[in-house]
């Protein structure tokens, strides 16, 4: 059986490892993959964005089975060129994909849905967004409205921090044609958690909790990131919330888009706040989330391969999916300089001797090999990851893995799922 995973970070490792070991003994390939998947796979030089140069590998090769990491060739299309190739794709087409890759049409079938989310409007015109932000006082949230990988997104506690992300983004283009179009969103109270879903046209089946650290900085300071760690389970979603996401955040979400004729299959993220009145969803990714997968994967006891087959062929069922109780959590070792300007080229040390460590899998994201030795290759180049049988452990042992791994200018944060530990504390 032949598989392809497209992507070349962290969360594409992290597949092509859980793929692996699936007892089906799958062929695997990597486009582009990095460093850590030339291990567990033959690595492909096309791009991920390059849908030609992949469909023309697809074609010619057959691969049983393609499963789409990055959202930017979900939203050009692929899945759609596969399914015209008579391929066999996980991830949405271009239409349901529309749910990341337009923060507008997202918000549009949450209302049109029921979906419990935050109040937003929505501006073209730089002027009359600055307008409406000096009527309405901050806290407010200022997003583009394209995808932007990640950084999309502004928390703006001042009037002043709202006016310059919506001229970075409408005016200055920091985002290119992704910020043209913003939304100005009611800034939701609560703690952030993540939940992904598989999701075969007509079943959702949830994924273990997990939640993100977007700050580039520790106790959320600093700017936006992809993600600098994660942790998995999220104890801020309890037991008593998760058929209530089920429901009114999936199920509703999935009835819409029917509604508009979309099928959805693949995998759906949902960002949530858990406010005082319950879930409500700050944005929806239509894939994998990194670094989520990360924290996520390590915790799954069952083969990934046929569950992702099911999703894509309509027939998954709920039994595909079995958890492991330890606790999972992964540390992104980045470049200093990321989320801005970064250095490349970086040699790499300390990795066999991280990943000789109990519980404990070093995931490469921004990696790749240059004569003989892993050099840094991206912003967010490792990431560090390692399970226990509490929250607690589970941290302990990234850290220590962490600090085994140099490289000039690594830098990290310190406090990977503190706030859990906190609450558990």
């Amino acid at each position: 059986m032949k598989v392809l995973v497209i992507g070349s970070g962290g969360r594409e490792h992290a597949l092509v490892w859980k793929l692996a070991q699936s007892p089906l003994g799958p062929r695997l390939y990597c486009a582009p993959g990095n460093a850590g998947t030339a291990e567990l796979a033959e690595n492909l030089d096309i791009r991920a964005e390059d849908i030609d140069g992949l469909a023309r590998w697809a074609c010619e090769k057959r691969p049983d089975l393609t499963v789409v990491g990055p959202e930017a060739p979900l939203c050009a299309g692929l899945v759609d060129r596969w399914q015209a190739e008579g391929l066999v794709a996980f991830g949405p087409t271009q239409a349901a994909a529309q749910l990341e890759g337009s923060k507008v049409f997202s918000k549009e079938v949450m209302r049109a849905g029921g979906v419990p989310t935050a109040g937003a409007a929505t501006f073209t015109d730089a002027g009359a967004a600055v307008d409406f932000v000096r009527r309405q006082g901050c806290p407010l949230v200022v997003k583009a409205e394209g995808l932007a990988a990640g950084k999309g997104v502004v928390i703006c506690r001042t009037v002043l921090d709202a006016e310059e992300a919506i001229l970075d983004m409408m005016v200055r283009g920091v985002f290119g044609a992704a910020g043209r179009r913003v939304l100005v969103e009611e800034y939701l109270e609560g703690e952030e958690a993540s939940i992904l879903a598989l999701v075969d046209g007509e079943r959702v089946v949830l994924l273990e909790s997990a939640q993100d650290h977007k700050r580039a900085l520790d106790n959320d300071q600093g700017p936006n990131t992809g993600g600098m760690g994660a942790y998995s389970p999220a104890p801020v979603v309890s037991e008593r919330w998760k058929p209530v996401i089920e429901r009114e955040v999936f199920g509703r979400t999935l009835t819409e888009l029917k509604r508009r004729r979309i099928v959805y299959r693949g995998v759906l993220y949902a960002g949530l706040m858990m406010t005082a009145e319950g879930p409500k969803v700050l944005e929806f990714n239509c894939r994998f989330g990194d670094p989520e997968t990360q924290a996520i994967l390590p915790r799954l006891a069952s083969d990934l391969l046929p569950a992702l087959q099911a999703c894509a062929e309509g027939t998954l069922r709920p039994e595909m999916l079995r958890w492991r109780p330890e606790a999972c959590v992964t540390v992104v070792m980045a470049a200093v300089g990321y989320p801005g300007a970064y250095e490349k080229g970086r040699v790499i040390s300390g990795l066999d001797q991280a990943a000789g460590r109990p519980g404990t899998v070093v995931f490469h994201a921004g990696t790749h090999m240059e004569g003989g030795r892993t050099v840094t290759a991206g912003g967010r180049v490792l990431n560090v990851t390692a399970t226990g049988v509490s929250l607690e452990e589970a941290a302990r042992r990234a850290y220590e893995a962490v600090a085994d791994i140099r490289f000039e200018g690594a830098m990290w944060r310190r406090d990977i799922a503190a706030r859990a530990l906190r609450r558990s504390g």
